[in-house]
């Protein structure tokens, strides 16, 4: 447990003792408990690489990445426990797990937090390209070869602006077209759509 951790857990012990309320004091112990759960579940360097994702203004961190929704789907089945609220990649499209243990259910949903995260990132203009490429396929040969992969740098394809993405948690380099962004206007938070099954 870093001692981030344990100065976090011991401010919130010296809210809790000042806490006027019972509510105030189960909402501050329950942050607590959240921090002794990462620590103990051995969850710290992925609670860490969360943390440090937000800080560099990364995409949504993902916990798997699939070619089809027919492997995605397997993934989904055979898994004991799916991580509940995950995101995944289908086919380079964030999804999101959905998993309630007491009925087994078990869900993938499309979510667009790409195309919010792309919004966000484009709202206040686009930066000067780090390099440019007549076709996809240049792009990737080219992203293949960088012996230490961007975590996100914007290059162009055939004029158009792309977000080159290194998903270090799982290996995998990706580039997203910037032009989802605007998909995220036309979709609303919380209503993620479902495609049909590949």
């Amino acid at each position: 447990m870093s001692t981030l951790s344990l100065d976090a857990q011991e401010l919130l012990g010296q809210l809790w003792e000042k806490a006027s309320s019972a509510e105030e004091k189960e909402k501050l112990r329950m942050a607590v408990d959240a921090l002794r759960f990462i620590a103990s579940t051995g969850q710290s360097s992925d609670f860490e690489d969360y943390r440090e994702s937000l800080d560099a203004n990364a995409p949504p961190l993902v916990s798997a990445s699939f070619q089809t929704r027919k492997e995605a789907e397997a993934w989904l089945n055979a898994h004991p426990r799916p991580p509940d609220q995950a995101y995944v990649l289908v086919a380079g499209e964030y999804y999101i797990v959905m998993y309630s243990p007491e009925r087994n259910h078990r869900r993938l949903l499309r979510h667009p937090a790409l195309e919010f995260y792309l919004e966000e990132m484009t709202r206040g203009g686009l930066p000067a390209p780090a390099a440019s490429f007549q076709t996809r396929g240049e792009a990737e040969a080219w992203l293949v070869l960088q012996p230490e992969p961007p975590r996100q740098v914007f290059i162009t394809i055939a004029g158009e602006y792309h977000l080159v993405v290194y998903h270090h948690r799982i290996l995998l380099r990706a580039i997203y077209p910037v032009s989802l962004a605007a998909k995220s206007r036309q979709e609303s938070v919380g209503t993620p759509e479902e495609p049909p099954s590949s």
